[in-house]
């Protein structure tokens, strides 16, 4: 059995990802479920992160978002039985990868699979469906009647995060990135006389486009906006052309309203202390949304699987209807993760 796998690179070296031999214990563990892999999402992998909480191997496992049938189940097991659909992440310290043709993995990990939901759809999504709920749910205390902007609203992420505040009752506003995005996020704003609340405003940054705040500002009567949720800050005002499409960490601090949220990608943002005035008179907060917090302890467990149960049916309902991604092969596997890894923001499933 092969599975997909890290080779960290040391200095300056270049991450490789390489094909590798692998093999399960022929007793299954008490807790696990053995699944038959049918589809598998590929996502950037952080490798400081691993770092930081101590997990440090020659070979990483790469591939965490699987979708699959159950094919064993060990004598303490009680969720699942034999030929369940099932989808869920594999957590940060699996020591296995998610394209092997047969993994085991904690049945606290996994959810049932609705039967209309393809296995390539949930597993391209379910990573940004978890971002989306955690940072919106988790962190913002969305409610209806809230106002969000959404920086990137075209991104799989930003499609996520305004499909589900629209749900829920939420105006949304959002920037587009290219004259492509913006088109397609047009697509998404209600037609005359279409009550239902959609994207309000799509804000285009790129070309010298107007002034984010000035716009958020008009559209909200000058009051600002209850929640942003980024894909990414400037932190200088200088930076480059892929950069300045980001906004400025000022321009995030001063379009929320009054006790607004901030809920942020960013994993090394610095804060000025006239940026923590603004924040401190607004009695706005700032909140650091990092989507392996869920797997990283048990206290939450049940929520977790909660959370993850909810995304999987609006999903078959089309409450979240996710940018289709086209799978490819596994032989294509290793190309696909260099180009998601170089790349950061892209994503790739693998159907196998």
């Amino acid at each position: 059995m092969k599975g997909l796998y890290c080779r960290a690179g040391v200095g300056d070296a270049e991450t490789k990802f390489v094909i590798q031999e692998t093999s399960l214990p022929e007793v299954l563990s008490s807790n696990l479920v053995r699944v038959q892999v049918k589809a598998c999402g590929l996502s950037p992998l952080d490798l400081k992160l691993l770092a930081d909480v101590g997990i440090q191997r020659d070979l990483i496992p790469v591939g965490r978002e699987v979708a699959g049938v159950v094919q064993q189940v060990g004598k303490k097991v009680s969720f699942f039985q034999p030929e369940d659909e099932v989808v869920g992440i594999l957590p940060l310290d699996s020591p296995c990868s998610g394209l092997c043709d047969v993994i085991d993995i904690d049945e606290h990990y996994l959810v049932q699979k609705p039967e209309k939901l393809s296995s390539v759809c949930v597993a391209g999504a379910l990573r940004d469906g978890l971002c989306a709920y955690t940072a919106l749910h988790t962190h913002a205390r969305m409610a209806a009647g809230h106002t969000l902007l959404v920086t990137d609203g075209a991104s799989s992420f930003g499609l996520m995060c305004i499909q589900l505040a629209c749900y829920h009752g939420v105006k949304v506003l959002t920037t587009s990135h290219s004259p492509q995005k913006h088109t397609f996020l047009e697509q998404l704003r209600p037609s005359v006389g279409v009550q239902d609340p959609l994207v309000a405003k799509v804000i285009p940054v790129y070309d010298g486009s107007p002034d984010l705040l000035s716009v958020v500002l008009e559209e909200t009567g000058g009051l600002g906006v209850d929640i942003v949720i980024d894909s990414g800050v400037r932190l200088q005002e200088e930076a480059s052309e892929e950069a300045k499409l980001l906004p400025h960490k000022h321009d995030i601090i001063s379009v929320l309203g009054v006790g607004g949220h901030w809920v942020t990608s960013h994993k090394d943002l610095q804060l000025d202390p006239p940026d923590c005035r603004l924040l401190h008179l607004k009695s706005a907060s700032l909140t650091f949304l990092n989507p392996e917090v869920w797997t990283a302890s048990s206290s939450q467990q049940g929520r977790y699987l909660h959370i993850l149960k909810d995304i999987v049916d609006k999903m078959s309902t089309g409450v979240l209807r996710p940018q289709p991604e086209e799978a490819v092969p596994l032989y294509e596997a290793t190309v696909a993760m260099e180009t998601v890894q170089r790349q950061q923001k892209t994503k790739a499933v693998v159907q196998l």
